[in-house]
């Protein structure tokens, strides 16, 4: 490995504004979810054209809520894009549904409109959408499909914070929108996550079912004069609460959500400036109209053009101190689904091809220019 440098393919962007963020929370002693993840829940709102934003523990835990407080349960089968991080179709199982994996569109990495409608059934309840590295999905075409099948529509924008469509945000698209701040993502509190919806009911019951089912939150309660009052518990609820520690990072955190995004949008444009003259290698497609955050820049390499294989790219990199990864993962060629479900992985070829030879390099705030240089530089020379 080249000892002269070493970069990342992800890094969050923290200083010590954050640090002073979380005076508040620590001086308080009021640690756990209050002021500050409330104060964080409104901004988020704002930002995304929603009404209501419910912070949570993680994405994951945000679109289980999401299917729940849908009416999704055993029975019924949601259809779900194969190529996205397993969170997505876990949710699904946690809910005790069924997931059905589609297949991708190859240039976007997102849902297929075609794929989606093959597989539309009478058990079919609802459709995961995913926004997948920052690019929203086709959200035009599918929305109007669900609307005609009665389907629910959960945006799973977990890499999509800031992301739109010809101004409409990720998150405002569908009944719920699921978000992650994983120190991944562009937004992040460490862990964490946010369901947004325009529905009052909707986000009420996404309120009790992240605390316990509680009909009166601890925030709440703790401030009323009648302190023997204790909360109703008339659903089975969960502990997904976002702490105050974690609210105040957001909030630091989303006041540079705009910074953060054009930065990333300029360096991708500068990626594909320098890297156009690699033939082998294709750059993301982003569509007229939209606005890809770029929580990851991811590539495709095309092995018959290119000079070795993808991972041993990968290897290349990685010796020359240039941290890669997979795009992502096919879900249905994960071993559980496998086996659950007898699926064959030639089943959705092009989830299974962008598996095999995607390829994120380093794109992130805490990268430099000389850092941008050095990638393409190596890219160039192999």
């Amino acid at each position: 490995m080249d000892k002269k440098r070493k970069i990342s393919i992800a890094a969050p962007y923290l200083d010590k504004k954050e640090i002073a963020a979380m005076r508040k929370p620590l001086l308080s002693g009021w640690l756990t979810q209050g002021s500050c993840v409330e104060d964080f829940e409104k901004r988020f709102a704002k930002i995304h054209g929603v009404r209501y934003a419910v912070a949570t523990t993680s994405c994951t835990t945000a679109l289980h809520l999401a299917l729940l407080a849908l009416g999704i349960g055993p029975g019924d089968e949601v259809i779900v894009p194969s190529f996205t991080w397993i969170a997505t179709a876990n949710a699904v199982e946690y809910a005790g549904a069924r997931p059905v994996f589609c297949d991708i569109e190859p240039d976007t990495y997102n849902l297929s409109v075609k794929g989606l409608k093959a597989l539309i059934n009478p058990r079919t309840r609802a459709v995961i959408p995913v926004h997948l590295f920052g690019l929203c999905a086709e959200m035009d075409k599918i929305k109007p499909i669900c609307q005609q099948h009665k389907l629910r529509i959960i945006e799973d924008a977990a890499c999509a914070v800031g992301a739109s469509v010809n101004g409409k945000k990720a998150g405002s698209f569908g009944d719920i929108g699921c978000f992650s701040f994983h120190p991944r993502k562009i937004v992040t509190t460490g862990e964490g996550g946010m369901c947004t919806t325009d529905n009052k009911t909707v986000a009420r019951y996404l309120t009790a079912l992240r605390n316990h089912g509680a009909s009166i939150p601890e925030e709440k309660r703790s401030l009323s004069d009648k302190p023997y009052r204790l909360p109703d518990f008339n659903i089975l609820g969960y502990n997904y609460r976002m702490t105050d520690l974690q609210g105040a990072i957001g909030l630091v955190q989303l006041s540079r959500l705009k910074s953060f995004i054009l930065q990333r949008q300029r360096w991708a444009q500068w990626y594909r400036d320098e890297l156009k003259g690699l033939k082998w290698l294709k750059m993301p497609f982003v569509p007229a109209g939209y606005r890809h955050s770029y929580q990851s820049f991811v590539c495709y390499v095309d092995e018959n053009k290119a000079p070795c294989s993808r991972n041993e790219l990968m290897e290349k990199l990685y010796s020359r101190g240039v941290n890669t990864r997979s795009g992502t993962i096919a879900v249905h060629m994960q071993n559980y689904y496998v086996r659950k479900y007898n699926i064959d992985p030639d089943s959705l070829p092009v989830a299974k091809d962008c598996h095999l030879h995607s390829l994120a390099i380093p794109l992130h705030n805490r990268m430099s220019p000389q850092d941008y240089k050095y990638v393409a530089r190596i890219l160039k020379g192999i």
